[in-house]
C-alpha cells in the first residue's frame, strides 16, 4: 500500500545508492507517481523522463499489461523454489526470450539484476573451460571505462575508477583493453565513429603477455552506456570477435543497457551482427518494474556442463529468486508490450530524428562533443577547471526544475528515453536542455 503522504517524515534511515546523500536530503527530489513518459513529483509537477528511469523502463511507465500480469500472478503463485523445482511461467518466459535472441543463443539462466548477470557470466566462463579440461583458463579481460555492475567481479573487469578505488585489491588475474573514446578523431560523430577499430588489436598484446591458454573470457558492453555513451568504432566488435575465436576465448556482451530495443533491435548483437558466446541482460527485461536479470548463452556453453550422472547437479550456482514467478509474469507481459506496440521498430524509425535533434546542440555553450546511437545520446560538457562533474550536475538540477529528467556521469549528460517517446517529447527534451546549457555557468 502506498504512503498516504508525498514526503517521508524522516530521510535519515535510507542510505541512497550513487547519490550525494547530504545534498539530496537538504533538498529532496521525490517522485510519487508515473505514467507513460512522465513522472509526477511530490509537489505535483510533471517531469518528462529522458532516461527511461535508469535505462530500464523501455516501454514507459505503469503500462497496463505489465501491471495486470503482476497483479494476477501475485494472487495465483507468489513464489516457487528454483532449486530442483519449477513453474511453467519461467520456462515460457525463457522460450520467449530465445525467440527474439540472436540465432545461436539458446539458453537462459535467470538472475535478479545486471550485476548478478555479470557475476554469473564470469563464473560460467571459468567453469566452462574447466568442464572442457582447460582449467588454466581463469583470466578475465574487461575494458577501461567499462561498467559491469557493482559486485566484486563486475568492478574488477569494469574500468570506472570511482567504482573501484575504495574496495581493495578486487579479483586477481584481470586485465583491461583500452576504451574506444577518441575525441580528437571522432568528436560529434553520428552513430558509429570511423576511427578506432584498431583498438581491438590490443587483445593480441594481452594474449601474448599472458598466453591464450590462461584467458577465459573478454567482457565488453557493445555500446558502453554508464560511462557516458562510448560507441564502438566501425569494425571494432568484428575484430574483437575474430581474435577471441582465434584463441578459444569466450566473448561476453554486457547488454544490460543495449538489450530490448534500445538500438532498434532486440539486442545490440543483432544491430552489429556480431554473435557473442554469452549476453548479460536485466533492466528492459521486465521494463524495470520487477528486479530480474538473465544470462543468455549458446548451446556450446550450456552443453559443456551437461555431462556426468543425470541425478547430479551440473552447476553449483543460482539465486533464491531465479525465475521468480511474478518477475517472469512481468517479463512476458513486457515482451508482449514491446511486440504489440512495435517498440523496437519504433526506436529504429525515430533514431534519425533523435540524432538530428541531439546534434542541433552542437555549438551550444559548454558542449564539446555529442554522441548517439539508436535512442541513446550523450552531450559532453567542458568541465569547470578544478571542479570535475560540477557543471553536469548543475545541469541535472536545473533540468529537473524545468521539467525534464536527464542523467549525468562525470561531465557527460546521458539520455535514453522510453521507446514510446514522440517527436514532440524529443523537441521538449532538446529545447529545454538547450535553454539549461545556455544559462549554465
Amino acid at each position: 500500500m502506498a504512503l498516504d503522504r508525498n514526503t517521508p517524515n524522516d530521510l535519515n534511515a535510507f542510505w541512497m545508492p550513487f547519490t550525494s546523500n547530504r545534498q539530496f536530503k537538504k533538498n529532496p527530489r521525490m517522485f510519487v507517481g508515473a505514467k507513460d513518459m512522465h513522472y509526477t513529483t511530490s509537489d505535483g509537477r510533471q517531469v518528462l523522463d529522458g532516461t527511461a528511469g535508469l535505462w530500464c523502463c523501455n516501454a514507459g511507465h505503469c503500462r497496463p499489461k505489465i501491471t495486470e500480469a503482476i497483479q494476477k500472478q501475485a494472487a495465483e503463485l507468489d513464489y516457487a523454489p528454483a532449486f530442483q523445482m519449477g513453474h511453467p511461467i519461467a520456462f515460457e518466459f525463457a522460450n520467449r526470450i530465445i525467440d527474439i535472441a540472436p540465432k545461436g543463443i539458446e539458453h537462459v539462466f535467470y538472475t535478479n539484476s545486471g550485476s548478478e548477470s555479470v557475476e554469473t557470466a564470469l563464473k560460467l566462463a571459468i567453469a566452462y573451460h574447466r568442464a572442457r579440461g582447460e582449467g588454466a583458463r581463469t583470466r578475465l579481460i574487461g575494458r577501461e571505462r567499462g561498467y559491469h555492475g557493482v559486485n566484486f567481479g563486475g568492478i574488477s573487469v569494469g574500468g570506472i575508477v570511482n567504482n573501484r578505488k575504495m574496495f581493495g585489491g578486487l579479483l586477481t588475474g584481470v586485465d583491461h583493453l583500452p576504451h574506444t573514446h577518441l575525441p580528437g578523431q571522432n568528436a560529434f560523430s553520428k552513430g558509429q565513429p570511423e576511427h578506432g577499430a584498431n583498438l581491438a588489436d590490443d587483445l593480441e598484446r594481452i594474449v601474448a603477455l599472458h598466453g591464450a591458454e590462461t584467458i577465459a573470457a573478454v567482457i565488453v558492453e557493445p555500446m558502453a552506456g554508464s560511462t557516458g555513451v562510448l560507441l564502438p568504432p566501425k569494425g571494432y566488435l568484428e575484430k574483437l570477435r575474430a581474435i577471441t575465436k582465434k584463441h578459444g576465448i569466450l566473448l561476453i556482451f554486457d547488454e544490460v543497457i543495449t538489450g530490448f530495443g534500445r538500438l532498434g533491435s532486440p539486442f545490440a548483437a543483432q544491430h552489429f551482427d556480431v554473435l557473442p558466446d554469452m549476453m548479460t541482460t536485466a533492466k528492459g527485461l521486465t521494463n524495470g518494474v520487477i528486479p530480474m536479470g538473465a544470462v543468455l548463452t549458446t548451446a556450446e556453453v550450456h552443453d559443456a556442463f551437461m555431462n556426468g550422472p543425470e541425478h547430479m547437479i551440473e552447476l553449483f550456482h543460482g539465486y533464491t529468486y531465479s525465475g521468480n514467478p511474478i518477475a517472469s509474469a512481468a517479463g512476458i507481459a513486457t515482451l508482449e508490450t514491446y511486440k504489440e506496440e512495435g517498440l523496437f521498430e519504433r526506436a529504429a524509425a525515430l533514431a534519425p530524428y533523435w540524432e538530428e535533434a541531439l546534434h542541433s546542440l552542437k555549438g551550444t555553450r559548454h558542449v564539446i562533443d555529442i554522441r548517439n546511437m539508436g535512442l541513446i545520446g550523450a552531450i559532453e560538457l567542458e568541465p569547470i577547471a578544478g571542479e570535475p562533474t560540477k557543471r553536469a550536475f548543475s545541469a541535472f538540477l536545473k533540468a529537473y526544475d524545468k521539467g525534464i529528467l536527464i542523467r549525468t556521469t562525470g561531465d557527460i549528460i546521458a539520455m535514453s528515453p522510453p521507446l514510446i517517446i514522440e517527436k514532440s517529447h524529443i523537441d521538449t527534451l532538446i529545447e529545454t536542455l538547450r535553454d539549461v546549457l545556455t544559462h549554465l555557468d
